[in-house]
């Protein structure tokens, strides 16, 4: 069986399968050699990503994920006194949040690659300009979250992924690297546009080649079309068979 990838977030990995997304450039990088599994929920935080862990990484599985990438905080970053509030976590719990996410993921396989990817950078205008178009008058009057405080949860995650001897990825500052980025990689001040996606996948594969696998090093699931005997196809088939015991 292919070895899974397990792409586990909130709406910026639910979105990641649609058209220029992150995840589908990954799937066909890993096209027939390994399985990219979304898990995005969009509007979720890390408290309740909580609650989705015994039924996407059951313990005991005979086939866990051999990596998982974990992408928490756009939301657990929204400011208390704000009209995202109910998506508020402290910056405590958030980090402690990430912290019991590793553990169920360690305990689900010790083998198991877990990458920690930060909140994006957040656009301040974009997120006002973005809910006038959408609610018109009865739009917020301050924007429900700010660059400076998704930087605090990067930071945390960041930290926390050095503590544990992770990969991490810091979105909120590689995507500051470059001018016009409030634009360019960000749709409505916190979604990613195409270009957004394509620094998500960049850094995404850069990890995975660096710290599990690159893709060009892992077998074909079955035989390329060239090495089929077309004489005898059965032949090549029982060999893959063999090869995988």
């Amino acid at each position: 069986m292919r070895p899974q990838i397990v792409l586990f977030g909130d709406s910026i990995t639910q979105q990641s399968f649609s058209s220029g997304g992150w995840g589908a450039a990954l799937t066909d990088t890993y096209a027939r050699k390994a399985d990219i599994v979304l898990r995005g929920y969009g509007g979720y935080t890390s408290r309740l990503a909580l609650f989705l862990l015994p039924y996407l990484f059951p313990l005991g599985s005979k086939k866990p994920p051999a990596a998982t990438t974990v992408f928490f905080g756009a939301n657990d970053a929204a400011l208390a006194g704000r009209t995202s509030e109910r998506q508020h976590v402290p910056i405590e719990e958030y980090k402690d949040n990430l912290r019991r996410i590793v553990h169920h993921l360690r305990e689900c396989s010790s083998a198991m690659l877990v990458v920690l990817i930060t909140p994006p950078p957040v656009d301040e205008e974009g997120r006002m300009q973005y809910a006038k178009s959408v609610y018109g008058e009865k739009a917020m009057e301050q924007p429900e979250r700010t660059n400076e405080m998704s930087g605090v949860y990067a930071s945390q995650c960041v930290e926390l992924a050095r503590e544990l001897g992770l990969p991490s990825i810091n979105l909120w500052a590689k995507m500051q690297e470059t001018e016009g980025w409030q634009k360019k990689f960000l749709s409505d001040g916190l979604h990613l546009t195409a270009e957004g996606n394509a620094v998500v996948y960049r850094e995404v594969e850069r990890v995975l080649t660096e710290t599990w696998l690159p893709a060009s090093e892992l077998p074909y699931d079955f035989p390329h079309h060239s090495q089929i005997d077309w004489k005898n196809p059965e032949k090549s088939f029982q060999q893959q068979q063999c090869s995988s015991i």
